[in-house]
């Protein structure tokens, strides 16, 4: 099996990176979030009643940074694949494989972004527990991962598909910790990765709560991937 999946991964990172547009998305996209985006969180937690300081909210930017990308690129993996995907699993790897290899190149993907924006943060304000703050930021990328490959199971049109993927990014990013004075869902999928990242940002330890609540979305969002590229790829009878 490796020695199908290995290959194919690697083609697929390739097909991602052939356009240069994608390439400049993946330096400048991060480097935006981190030092213009950190300002309009600031901004908009002042207006809503939250605390989120200039220094929390430049750490969280790193990570709504891996997520936005990884989110979106992941549902376009699937969404544009699907007949090459078929394809694919019909001529012997089959969808297991298929699945496998698309989960691989979009990680792949995920920790370069991560890379990128744990290193812009770190040149713009550095970080007090650098460990911490590259897990964090990685577990955001690899989240969005599972809910953009959801999403590009089951909407295939790209204006519908993306417009549903910068929703749910919209209203996760806006009612994260310490964006408001107590309107927040009491959850969203990034919250125990944002708790981590800004505390991190501001040089301070987590509870083990919250690293046990980041590894069981992490890994749940992974299991969503599989599935969901798994469904894409799968030979309609």
């Amino acid at each position: 099996m490796l020695s199908d999946t290995v290959p194919t991964s690697a083609a697929f990172v390739r097909e991602h990176l052939r356009a240069p547009l994608t390439l400049v998305m993946l330096v400048w996209i991060p480097v935006f979030f981190v030092l213009i985006f950190a300002g309009i969180l600031g901004e908009f937690a002042e207006a809503l009643g939250g605390a989120l300081a200039a220094q929390s909210a430049t750490a969280i930017s790193a990570g709504w940074a891996a997520a936005f990308l990884s989110g979106t690129l992941a549902f376009f993996q699937v969404s544009s694949s699907r007949s090459a995907d078929r394809r694919l699993a019909s001529a012997g790897l089959g969808p297991g494989r298929v699945a496998i290899s698309r989960i691989a190149a979009a990680v792949t993907i995920g920790v370069a972004v991560s890379a990128t924006a744990f290193v812009t943060l770190w040149l713009r304000s550095g970080i007090e527990h650098p460990v911490h703050a590259a897990v964090a930021i990685l577990s955001f990328a690899v989240i969005y991962i599972g809910l953009g490959a959801l999403v590009g199971a089951f909407v295939s049109s790209p204006l519908e598909g993306s417009l549903l993927v910068i929703l749910v990014f919209s209203v996760d990013a806006f009612s994260s910790p310490q964006m408001t004075s107590g309107g927040s869902l009491a959850f969203t999928p990034t919250r125990d990765a944002a708790d981590l990242l800004i505390a991190a940002g501001g040089g301070q330890g987590s509870p083990n709560a919250d690293w046990l609540g980041m590894s069981f979305v992490a890994l749940g969002a992974v299991a969503l991937a599989l599935a969901a590229f798994w469904f894409a790829a799968r030979t309609r009878s």
